[in-house]
């Protein structure tokens, strides 16, 4: 979150915002954060705002086509807006027709869709509740998850059973779908009671059967569409035969995870003669279930825990025995819980600059994860916002923008929740009536550490004393806009000592005093740089470890004999041998016992110390293994062999490797008669032998064996009974079976059924059978099957196919004589299973910023591609993000699908599927296409205006990008004005080009309030404009007046040109239009005296060049002659030369307005710095002193802003007096009001031309333009124009109708120019376009036009066409070439005309070098000539006027 506020608030320590501070009055020492509570005294009262979830969203189960409701309702006064979130994005409830906001916020999901491919409405929902000016605040997330097609795992089977035994009848369906599930007995409704009853998988368990309990049995589903059945199967109820029968499982426990509250049923079922009984235990502990009342035995023997607690954890034994046999099964339960809080944040009253901590304590199983959120958006740790202990979040150094809802949303994976505090920022106390202390003095760091600076000081000399005087110590790191601080701890102390710094890094501290009356000035900023790192501690030494239990192991060590200070803590790095994920837990003695580990495991140990300026040295490595403990699996793959009648050989594998628990050092294997009451025999044979012969066993006796693993511990768990029938005589086995006796097979569609007989002798022994098949060749295949089996079904065959089967029996002598035959499968008669193509040729067509079209081609359609069966096609599409796997579908049935709805500016990837009946494809080869860019559709964010240290007049604004901004931002407009309800093109508009974040605007009238507002740009246009922020600048304080102050003596100090980008060049003019902060206006006579002045002496140096000149004339200077020409055509005019002196003419510009026309051919021009002037006193001579300004900053005329990059606002208010402006004291270049030509046709233009108060600039006509001199282009000329007219380079030039101006070759060396012309070559800047000159009509002298020194070089065009005044073709009858000029802001409407800007006449020395630079002088008839043509002019003017 630090991150995106970017620079925030940079105090000054100038007297302007001492001034400000002492009006706004500074915070109370010793102020601190007040928790929950009423603000503190002085403070501006502000309670917190109940705002909080009356009801939130559950997780909920559907089935489709029904209605689904999610609750929500939140308090809040006035009434909060409630919007609702489907997995992360908001949804559009306005136009969607399933989907509707009820009246008290719930969602209203009507007729549930939900299909294989799509599912629009399965997934996770959050509500979230917004108050306008309070805040936003976020639901827990709820699970809809909706019941899917039933689809039967297993259906029940005929059976028989006893009476009185224990019957099952399985019916497994999705998990989902249990709920929906019932029993039918005959096709009528079954009834569950105490002995026939239901288990959660659906199962069927009949106990104690009776003859009544016969009959045909299904299980149904009905979840909302058709009932689905499954099949019939037939129940038999055999009477008591009277002999025992083996104990078997019918069904045995299967581990579960239940959460707190909930039920759990452990199944087990159990069948045997005698009828066994079920006891259960837990961790080696019989359970009593006949007086728990949470424990009950259900029919057959299953074990319900009710209400289940943490304390049920653990792993239950179902034991079954009736009398002769023993059977137990085993399973584990595990319980979880949803996240609690133990400890709410709670609501916090804070300052400015403080820190301040939200406390969050969470229980939960599994544990946890914790996350916060601010007003509905992620809290992103960072240096200012940080998780400590766990769940707390910090906030360190506080800005206003901090104030909001913080949440703090516990999840693990059960649920989630979520507690909320409100985080208020107080306003200063005002300060009381009374004198406030001065800064304090010699502020100096005493002691400089590497984490730590010790500060001290002396008194405010305005209270030498100091007694009751208590200090606030402001910190931040440089370039870091928040400020933190630490106040002393009581009155009177001069010393604070700042604690967890970072070293090596500079901080800039500044001091201030309070007394009973409020704060005082701050003392100047100190720069301080903390030392860097120290010593830092060595390892810790004889460290040792060793196991104390199978998963536990014990690691001491000592204390580190070097080091800088303090032992703090210890960290403990532990891992896995064989693993890369090392773990850590932090110590503050010096051993730890490590629980919970895997057993016999070896494992990897370091500690590290930590002392104040981080961690030492780490330890060496030592590793040490867990003790060893009992296997916890059985042996695996258990088979047994009858050798012959007497012997029975069996085979094993050990135990997996990770149950082993230690070395295996033997096998116990248990075997005992299968018939009732047998004893049970046990064998031991070593750890590495695999294999047992068990000898001196009973002819034709069945017997039953286990196996388990030993190690030095004990005896792990054993595998099942697996039983095995010795030989009834010993058979011969010296040589191969003879033929089986009979063969036959019985063909399917895709299968064989082969059966057979043994071999007609049956003295030799039979260990199994070979059975060989393939399509013309029996050896394709080899299946083997046991010797007492008789048949076998051949699986995964082709329809309509020709098979050779062959069977031999074999023994350990090798395989007998096969047997042969053949047989022909059956044809297919159901449609061929085999997948469909998937579509080819997938082709993404962007149509809009949320719109593509998705094309594909059919291979399996016939070649004109039409479609005439059901078949239909799945798109599906998500953006292409790694982490993105959720797709979204839709079905179509034409080979294209418009997608609609997506994100501007956003890569998709799609892919397309065909379904026909039950046959689907695969997906096909995706597609990607990126949506088009979309103007801006949020304004940028988390605007904040601050005073530039030392420099009152300049503010800085801040700001952050818009979160929708659809596209690549270009660039950002900052409009400011001094009244929030003016019209927004009376505002002034600051341009920012590129994706910066900060901008300065200077000259800013003091003690005034300031409104701003910010829009962002991208390649499409303007998003909307943030809300208004107030900002007043500080009051001027007497003793600190800027130089640039003065009326007169200003010396253009604060003055800019606008920074056009790298290829601008300044205009050559002596000077720039002054805006200096006003003291004292100058009457009118002291300026009229000083402009005749400087005419008078413009005409005097015009004379002494003029005979100068004609000296020098030169036949190589007359090649070099150029001719200045009008816009609209020049023509010398024939006269007397003697009689050439120009008249003194005043020209009243009352209403002219100056404005910029930018074409720069940069395509990235920087506009940041825009001098206007603060109000109509503003305007004053300036002298030739702006040059070395232009040099210092021509950095910024190149593009790159630097730190005084600038502008200032007009000052709208106020008289503006008439412009008196002599003619012969203007500089050689008309004054005129350039306004740039928009495209109306241009979505991007919306600049506000009225607020563009730059100097135009100038532009060179170049011979190569297709405009003809004297043409004017009108805005339907530029009807093709698709770029903004900032940005994109004119490929035309555009003459307006306004006289021409003469330019110089001269130009600065390093590419700025020191006067006002545009020192750019003709062939550069072919391309520009001219100033449209535009003046107002209400005052009758329109514009002028003055002949200026003509460049070197041949002249080019010199057509025979008079000079005509800018706009006097109102007064004509025939308008030849009338300029539109239009404002997409103002839009006809009368704007209020700003001030004109006068440049001064250059000095004399200024004025002589630019001649000589110029390379070019008139010979006397030239003179003459030139003017003539001024004398010319001037008449035309004084018709103008007089008439």
């Amino acid at each position: 979150m630090a991150a995106e506020r970017g620079a925030r608030r940079l105090l000054s320590t100038s007297s302007f915002w001492l001034c400000c501070l002492l009006l706004l009055g500074r915070r109370a020492p010793g102020a601190a954060a007040a928790r929950s509570g009423s603000p503190q005294s002085g403070s501006s009262i502000r309670t917190f705002t109940p705002f909080y979830f009356l009801v939130e969203p559950m997780d909920t189960l559907s089935v489709r086509g029904s209605s689904v409701v999610l609750n929500c309702s939140a308090y809040s006064e006035p009434s909060p807006k409630i919007e609702w979130k489907k997995d992360g994005t908001f949804l559009n409830l306005v136009s969607d027709d399933r989907r509707q906001l009820l009246p008290d916020g719930s969602l209203f999901i009507s007729n549930v869709v939900h299909s294989k491919h799509n599912k629009p409405d399965e997934g996770y929902y959050q509500c979230v509740a917004t108050v306008e000016s309070l805040g936003t605040i976020v639901s827990r997330t709820a699970k809809l998850t909706v019941a899917g097609l039933p689809r039967f795992a297993s259906q029940p089977e005929p059976s028989s059973v006893y009476a009185g035994n224990s019957a099952i009848l399985n019916c497994e369906v999705n998990a989902d779908l249990v709920p929906f599930v019932r029993w039918e007995l005959n096709r009528q409704p079954l009834l569950l009671d105490d002995r026939v009853i239901k288990l959660p998988s659906g199962t069927l368990v009949i106990s104690n059967t009776t003859e009544g309990d016969r009959g045909l049995y299904r299980c149904i589903v009905e979840s909302g569409g058709p009932p689905k059945y499954s099949d019939e199967a037939e129940l038999k109820v055999l009477p008591d035969p009277e002999v025992t029968s083996n104990l078997v499982f019918l069904k045995q426990p299967s581990s579960l995870v239940r959460v707190i509250g909930q039920s759990a049923v452990l199944s087990c079922v159990a069948s045997g003669l005698p009828l066994p009984t079920i006891k259960w235990m837990k961790n080696e502990e019989a359970l009593d279930t006949e007086s728990s009342e949470r424990l009950v035995l259900l029919a057959g023997g299953s074990l319900e825990i009710s209400d289940v607690t943490e304390d049920d954890a653990g792993t239950y034994f179902c034991v079954a025995d009736n009398g002769n046999e023993t059977v137990e099964a085993q399973a584990e339960l595990t319980v979880q819980a949803h996240p609690e809080f133990l400890k709410q944040p709670t609501n916090i009253y804070a300052h400015e600059s403080m820190d301040i901590v939200f406390e969050c304590e969470v229980t939960g199983k599994p544990t946890p994860t914790v996350k916060w959120v601010k007003n509905g958006d992620m809290v992103i740790p960072s240096d200012y916002f940080k998780i400590v202990k766990e769940h707390n979040l910090q906030v360190l150094g506080l800005v206003k923008s901090d104030e909001g809802f913080y949440q703090c949303i516990a999840e693990n994976d059960v649920g989630n929740a979520q507690a909320g505090a409100q985080l208020i920022i107080l306003e200063h106390a005002p300060a009381t009536t009374g004198p406030l202390p001065s800064a304090p003095r010699d502020v100096v760091a005493s002691l400089v550490s590497t984490r730590f600076i010790k500060l001290t000081w002396r008194t405010p000399a305005s209270d030498p004393h100091g007694d009751n005087l208590t200090y606030s110590v402001f910190y931040t790191k440089e370039g870091i806009a928040r400020e933190r601080v630490e106040n002393t701890s009581h009155p009177g102390e001069m010393q604070v000592t700042i604690q967890n710094l970072m070293p090596a890094t500079v901080y800039i501290f500044r001091v201030m005093a309070h007394n009973k009356h409020g704060s005082g000035e701050s003392s100047a900023p100190l720069r301080v740089e903390t030392q860097p790192e120290v010593q830092l501690p060595g390892p810790a030494p004889n460290i040792r470890a060793y196991a104390t239990s199978p998963t536990s192991i014990t690691v001491t060590w000592e204390t580190p004999l070097s080091g800088n200070g303090e032992i703090q803590n210890y960290k403990l790095y532990y891992m896995e041998k064989g693993t890369d994920k090392e773990q850590d837990v932090d110590i503050s003695s010096h051993s730890h016992t490590i629980n919970g580990l895997k057993k016999y495991t070896e494992y990897s140990f370091r500690v590290v110390a930590y002392n104040k300026h981080g961690p030492g040295v780490s330890t060496q490595d030592i590793a040490v293994q867990t003790l060893s403990d009992v296997p916890s699996a059985a042996p695996q793959n258990l088979s047994l062999e009858v050798r012959n009648s007497k012997s029975i050989m069996i085979h094993w594998q050990p135990p997996p490797p990770a149950t082993q628990n230690g070395q295996i050092t033997g096998y116990k294997i248990r075997y005992r008669k299968a018939s009732r009451k047998s004893d049970v025999t046990e064998t031991l044979v070593a750890g590495t032998q695999l294999s047992q012969l068990i000898e001196g066993l009973d002819r034709g006796t069945e017997y039953n064996f286990r196996v388990a693993a030993l190690t030095g511990n004990g005896t792990g768990p054993a595998t099942d009974w697996l039983s095995a029938e010795t030989f009834e005589s010993d058979l011969d086995e010296t040589r191969v079976p003879e033929v089986p006796s009979s063969l036959h097979v019985r063909p399917l569609v895709t299968s064989i059924v082969v059966s057979w007989t043994p071999p007609e002798n049956q003295n030799i022994v039979v260990r199994g059978y070979a059975i060989g098949y393939g399509i013309g060749s029996p050896h394709a295949q080899t299946i083997k099957v046991d010797y007492k089996q008789r048949y076998y079904t051949i699986e995964n065959l082709d329809p309509s196919s020709h098979y050779v089967i062959t069977l031999k029996a074999f023994n350990n002598v090798g395989e007998g004589i096969p047997l042969y035959e053949s047989a022909v499968t059956r044809p297919h008669t159901v449609p061929d299973p085999t997948p469909m193509m998937p579509p080819v040729g997938v082709q993404a067509s962007i149509l809009s910023h949320d719109t593509i079209r998705i094309t594909w081609a059919d291979n399996s359609l016939p070649k004109h591609q039409k479609i005439t069966d059901s078949r239909y096609y799945t798109v599906r599409w998500k953006t292409n993000i790694p982490a993105n796997t959720k797709y979204k579908n839709a079905n179509a049935t034409t080979l294209s699908y418009l997608v609609t709805g997506l994100k501007a500016n956003t890569l998709y990837e799609f892919s397309v599927m065909v379904t026909k009946g039950r046959r689907s494809s695969t997906w096909s080869m995706t597609a990607h296409g990126t949506t088009f860019e979309l103007v801006p559709t949020s304004p940028p964010k988390d605007v904040t205006v601050v005073s530039k240290e030392g420099k009152p007049r300049t503010i800085i604004v801040n700001w952050q990008p818009p979160s929708e901004a659809n596209g690549k931002i270009t660039g950002y407009i900052i409009y400011y004005s001094t009244d929030v309800n003016a019209e927004i093109h009376d505002w002034v508009i600051e341009p920012v080009v590129g994706n910066r974040l900060t901008h300065q605007i200077q000259e800013l009238t003091l003690d005034t309030p300031y409104y701003f507002k910010i829009q962002a740009r991208n390649s499409k246009g303007m998003g909307p404009m943030s809300d208004a922020v107030q900002f007043r600048t500080p009051k001027a304080d007497s003793s600190d007046k800027m130089p640039n102050d003065q009326a007169s003596g200003s010396a253009g100090k604060g003055s800019r040109l606008p920074d056009l980008g790298s290829d601008y060049k300044p205009p050559m003019s002596g000077s720039n239009s002054p805006h200096g902060s006003p003291t004292s206006p100058l009457d009118s006579n002291m300026l009229l005296v000083i402009i005749v002045s400087v005419g008078v002496i413009t005409i005097v140096v015009v004379v002494i060049i003029a005979v100068f000149c004609t000296r020098r004339t030169t036949s190589h200077q007359k090649k070099k002659r150029a001719a200045c020409k009008s816009v609209n055509g020049s023509h010398k005019y024939k006269g007397n030369s003697k009689d050439v002196k120009p008249p003194d003419l005043w020209i009243h510009h009352e209403r002219l307005e100056l404005k910029p026309i930018d074409k720069s051919p940069d395509p990235n021009p920087v506009m940041t710095d825009t001098p206007i002037p603060r109000n109509s006193q503003d305007i004053t001579p300036v002298d030739n002193s702006m040059d070395s300004n232009i040099h210092q900053r021509r950095n910024s005329y190149r593009g790159h802003e630097s730190e005084d990059s600038m502008s200032t606002l007009a000052g709208r208010r106020g008289m503006r007096p008439k412009m008196m402006m002599p003619f012969d004291s203007q500089p050689p270049q008309p004054v005129i009001s350039a306004h740039p030509i928009h495209s109306l046709d241009n979505p991007h233009h919306h600049f506000h031309s009225s607020s563009l108060a730059s100097p135009a600039r100038s532009h060179l006509y170049h011979p190569g333009s297709p405009w003809p001199i004297g043409t004017s282009m009108s805005l339907s000329d530029r009807a093709n124009s698709t770029e903004s007219v900032r940005n994109t380079p004119s490929t035309d030039t555009m003459p307006a109708s306004s006289s021409q101006t003469c330019c110089t070759d001269h130009q600065d060396p390093e590419g700025a120019t020191s006067s006002s012309y545009l020192a750019s070559s003709q062939e550069e800047d072919s391309g520009q376009s001219l100033p449209t000159a535009h003046v107002r009509p209400s005052h009758p002298l329109k514009s002028f036009a003055v002949p200026a020194i003509p460049p070197p070089g041949p002249p080019t065009y010199d057509p025979a066409l008079p000079s005509t005044p800018l706009l006097s073709q109102q007064a004509l009858n025939h308008h030849l070439h009338s300029v539109k000029t239009a404002s997409i802001g103002t839009l006809g409407r009368s704007r209020p005309p700003m001030p004109v800007v006068v440049p001064s006449a250059p000095e004399v020395q200024e004025t002589t070098r630019m001649l000589e630079d110029s390379e070019s002088s008139y010979e006397p008839d030239e003179l003459t000539k030139e003017m003539a043509h001024l004398e010319g002019l001037m008449k035309d003017l004084n018709a103008i006027t007089t008439a």
